[in-house]
């Protein structure tokens, strides 16, 4: 509904005007992770090139810094919900969703932009990214004993585990993608209501609160996407 009567800056880019707009939003983010990600690798290989610039860190906030710092809290993260041992395997994954996730909450803010994560098809294909991503682990690392995950401890309650496991690894990612999209929609939403009553200042406090949302929502989507990878390969079960 409010697709269809907000501006959106899209449908004046050509090629793009007839597409769906998380589609379109999808594919510009995307190709600006890579350009950004090009820039900052061209960077650091600029400064590994130079002596000690590597080792000593910028006094001031730079491009550079600033994702080595988000980098490092994430992997930080990672490795204590993962493992030390099997953080740096899956942190490549688990990073560019949260970089995806979170500047594509972001554009929400943006005046003529609509978050991509506010439209279920979007939210739901990460959900489902997660959902494949997780299991392929999980075989990759027991093989078909990974199987065995289903069916519980007792033997003759196989059956049943096997359906309320089922059932409850089925709903995972629609979970992830429920949580994600209702949280962006309903920030876009108050954000727009705000803005068209009050126009000066007080949209201000929930631009704030839409950053904030912005970063949880990508944390926690990241955050279940750690434990899921964390049971599905733990040798416990």
């Amino acid at each position: 509904m409010h697709e269809e009567n907000s501006f959106n800056f899209l449908s004046h880019i050509p090629y793009l005007r007839n597409v769906p707009n998380h589609v379109g939003m999808s594919l510009l983010i995307a190709v600006g992770l890579v350009v950004m990600t090009y820039v900052a690798r061209s960077q650091l290989i600029t400064v590994m090139k130079e002596e000690n610039s590597a080792i000593i860190p910028d006094s001031k906030l730079t491009y550079r810094n600033f994702f080595e710092m988000v980098a490092e809290s994430l992997y930080q993260l990672t490795e204590s919900v993962i493992g030390a041992h099997d953080a740096p395997l899956y942190f490549p994954v688990i990073g560019t969703l949260f970089v995806f996730i979170f500047v594509s909450n972001l554009v929400g803010l943006l005046p003529g932009f609509l978050p991509p994560t506010d439209n279920m098809n979007a939210t739901l294909a990460l959900g489902i990214f997660v959902f494949i991503y997780y299991n392929y682990v999980g075989f990759k690392a027991h093989g078909l004993s990974y199987m065995k995950h289903f069916l519980g401890p007792i033997s003759w309650l196989a059956p049943l585990m096997l359906l309320i496991e089922l059932a409850s690894h089925v709903f995972r990612p629609l979970s992830l993608a429920l949580r994600l999209r209702g949280n962006i929609l309903g920030d876009h939403i108050v954000l727009g209501i705000f803005s068209g009553l009050v126009p000066y200042l007080l949209p201000v406090i929930f631009y704030g609160l839409g950053v904030f949302v912005a970063f949880m929502q990508a944390f926690v989507f990241c955050l279940m996407t750690m434990v899921y990878i964390s049971l599905s390969t733990s040798h416990d079960h």
